[in-house]
């Protein structure tokens, strides 16, 4: 897969399709040059499955797309798991957005 076809709805696509996924949430962290990504997936397959299984098991079904982007990251969890962090944070649970401020990357001001 070239570059320049990894989008947000090409990775949301193929998490749903490879994963079984029953919710995706996929996040351009690279201002839409499409080199870095954070996502959100709620999957049944994760069910039993420590977060290194589950991170693997995601890799793996995304091995081709993860070998042409710069960065990626994803927070896994089962529908039961996510339902309890909804209910918890009283909205959803968002992808991981490490080094950033509402999903944006922040710099310095000077």
């Amino acid at each position: 897969m070239a570059e320049s076809t990894i989008t947000e709805a090409s990775l949301r696509g193929a998490i749903t399709e490879r994963l079984n996924a029953v919710h995706v949430e996929v996040t351009d962290m690279s201002g839409g040059c499409g080199q870095s990504f954070t996502s959100l997936i709620v999957s049944p397959q994760f069910a039993g499955l420590n977060s290194l299984k589950r991170h693997r098991a995601v890799n793996a079904a995304l091995k081709q797309e993860i070998a042409a982007i710069h960065a990626w990251s994803a927070k896994c969890q089962t529908p039961e798991e996510w339902e309890k962090d909804r209910a918890k944070n009283g909205t959803e649970a968002k992808p991981p957005m490490d080094g950033t401020i509402g999903g944006q990357v922040q710099g310095t001001n000077a």
